[in-house]
C-alpha cells in the first residue's frame, strides 16, 4: 500500500515545523523544495524538516535537503532535521542515505520535536 507524499506546516516555539511523509524523490521533492522556499520567503528562518515519516529518499530528496541548508544559511536561519533516535539503531532509511553520502554531518539532527525546538539541546553526533 503507497502511503502519499504530504508536507505539513505547523509553527512551535518560533520554529515553523515542515512534517514530510511518504516518499522522497525525484517526483516530490519539489514540492518540499517550494515549501521550505514559501516559509523562506514569509520571513521564518528557523525551519525543523520532521522526516521521521519519510520512508525513503533518493538523491533529489538529498539535493533538496542541502538546497534548503543552502538556502536557509544564506538567510543566517537555522535549519533542523528530525531523524528518530531508533532510525539510527534500526537502520533508518533517510539516515542509511544521508550516511551512505556523507553529508549526515551538514545537518543539525534530532530524535524528536521536542529536542529540535528546545534551544538548550545539541544534535544528535553524526
Amino acid at each position: 500500500m503507497a502511503v502519499a507524499f504530504k508536507v505539513t506546516c505547523e509553527e512551535q516555539g518560533g520554529w515553523a515545523v515542515l512534517r514530510v511523509s511518504g516518499e522522497l524523490d525525484l517526483v516530490t521533492s519539489p514540492v518540499l523544495r517550494q515549501r521550505v522556499h514559501d516559509e523562506v520567503a514569509e520571513g521564518r528562518h528557523s525551519l525543523v524538516l520532521d522526516l521521521s515519516e519519510v520512508f525513503f529518499c533518493d538523491s533529489s530528496g538529498v539535493g533538496v535537503l542541502i538546497a534548503a541548508r543552502r538556502l536557509v544559511r544564506s538567510c543566517r536561519g537555522r535549519l533542523r532535521l528530525i531523524l528518530p533516535a531508533h532510525g539510527a539503531d534500526e537502520g533508518s532509511h533517510v539516515n542509511r542515505v544521508l550516511g551512505a553520502l556523507g553529508v549526515r554531518r551538514l545537518f543539525d539532527v534530532h530524535p524528536d520535536l521536542g529536542s529540535a525546538t528546545d534551544e538548550e539541546t545539541g544534535p544528535l553526533s553524526a
